[in-house]
């Protein structure tokens, strides 16, 4: 992906709070597609190759969390945090998080991922199909800038960060920061 690059259309199966449902697990199935997540609506998009897994949970979603009111001030209505894992791992560690500004969007079977040319396997890790590291800002489901992490690749040793880091895609809004007339 790149700048100019309109977003590919999928579905995505999620699973949302419903209070009508009693019981211990009050949530139904609803699915989404992009343009619910994209459409007209300026976001940080982020995807990680995993729920739970240490540099994920330690720096780049809380990162994102708790710069929220700083990416807001620069002109993003929504941060989403992405990943190929189902709706209910996501709830999970987005409720071991806390998260209160940050949501969710479970890639569960890695169709946006592949479609974005970021869907690698981690086999090396016991992980199978997984998305690479990025981030990007993304206006009415079109690419305004993208932060992919360098090496791409399958079985990668490594597990690169930092140009999909808050503070990156920060330091990049606030150099193309336009002023309201």
């Amino acid at each position: 992906m790149q700048a100019g690059m309109k977003l590919p259309e999928v579905t995505f199966h999620t699973r949302v709070r419903d209070t009508s449902i009693e019981g211990s697990n009050p949530f139904r199935w609803e699915d989404k597609t992009t343009a619910d997540f994209f459409k007209g609506k300026r976001v940080v998009l982020f995807s990680l190759p995993g729920a739970f897994t240490p540099t994920c949970s330690t720096y780049q979603l809380p990162g994102f969390e708790k710069g929220a009111d700083e990416f807001r001030a620069q002109g993003v209505d929504e941060i989403y945090c992405m990943s190929v894992n189902d709706a209910f791992v996501m709830n999970q560690w987005a409720k071991a998080q806390g998260l209160e500004n940050v949501k969710v969007i479970p890639d569960g079977s890695g169709e946006f991922t592949r479609r974005v040319g970021m869907l690698v396997r981690k086999d090396n890790l016991g992980f199978g199909l997984r998305s690479w590291r990025y981030a990007a800002v993304i206006n009415d489901g079109v690419v305004e800038a993208w932060f992919e992490e360098e090496g791409l690749m399958d079985q990668c040793p490594e597990d690169p960060y930092g140009e999909s880091s808050p503070e990156n895609v920060m330091k990049w809004l606030k150099a193309h920061a336009t002023v309201d007339a």
